[in-house]
């Protein structure tokens, strides 16, 4: 296992100081997933001052890497979606480096998570170092369901995002009987985002599409587009194939 130490540089902490992670958690998914990583290579960065794991994987000629940020009560290479995206983008052509976010104990809320989503900000600034020192030229930061609201919240908290190109899937979605607190930052991004959601998501983040549309058309860069996939839920449970597909076809649109 390679350890790589790398400082994440300025990044923001929640103000809720008393509010952290549930790091021992953290620790028993790390030991439960780590040996079972077969593709890829285990990193562990540094963020925020602790290690957590990552998993890299590297092809030759890329047109890029994928930083992908697993939803919750999942981990970084879960078999529903993050773990197909992490393998299949990487046979299309595309690097990508999966990160450990940060955990509460199973069954909490997107509530629960507001004070704690400023700890993912280290840890994605720490890929970004690492993938810069690497000699990496464009980077795309793609987040699922509570990696959403977690890259969403690191982009709310900085100028100029060091990303190339932004992909969210299942974005704005809560618990029942609680509103969005995150706000979407979409429209102020000057990099392509692609916007992709279930015809079968959760009724809320549905009716937030025509606002997303909106969204996008102040991003204004061709590149951004809003993909509905048929059929798919939140999870995009049985859905892994056609995601590879979808976010390979718009990552396409970058070496055009």
């Amino acid at each position: 296992m390679l350890s790589l130490l790398l400082a994440a540089g300025g990044a923001a902490i929640s103000a809720w100081a008393d509010e952290v992670p549930d790091f021992e958690r953290e620790a028993r998914i790390v030991e439960q997933v780590e040996p079972y990583l077969f593709e890829g290579e285990p990193l562990w960065l540094e963020g925020g001052g602790r290690e957590f794991l990552a998993v890299h994987i590297e092809v030759e000629e890329a047109d890029g890497t994928v930083i992908l940020l697993h939803g919750r009560d999942v981990h970084l290479d879960e078999e529903e979606l993050i773990g197909p995206l992490r393998t299949g983008l990487a046979e299309r052509g595309w690097a990508t480096l999966s990160l450990q976010m940060p955990v509460l104990a199973k069954g909490k809320t997107y509530y629960d998570y507001l004070p704690i989503l400023g700890y993912a900000h280290p840890r994605i600034e720490a890929a970004i170092d690492y993938l810069e020192s690497r000699g990496v030229s464009r980077i795309i930061l793609a987040a699922h369901s509570c990696g959403v609201h977690m890259a969403n919240d690191w982009m709310n908290s900085v100028a100029e995002p060091r990303i190339d190109g932004y992909i969210a899937m299942g974005l704005g979605v809560t618990d029942v009987g609680q509103d969005l607190k995150t706000p979407f930052p979409i429209g102020r991004l000057s990099v392509p985002v692609l916007d992709i959601y279930g015809t079968g998501e959760y009724p809320r983040p549905l009716a937030m599409v025509p606002h997303r549309q909106e969204l996008l058309r102040q991003n204004g860069n061709p590149l951004s587009a809003q993909v509905p996939v048929e059929g798919a839920t939140h999870f995009f449970r049985g859905y892994g194939d056609v995601m590879i597909g979808k976010l390979a076809d718009w990552l396409d649109g970058f070496s055009r």
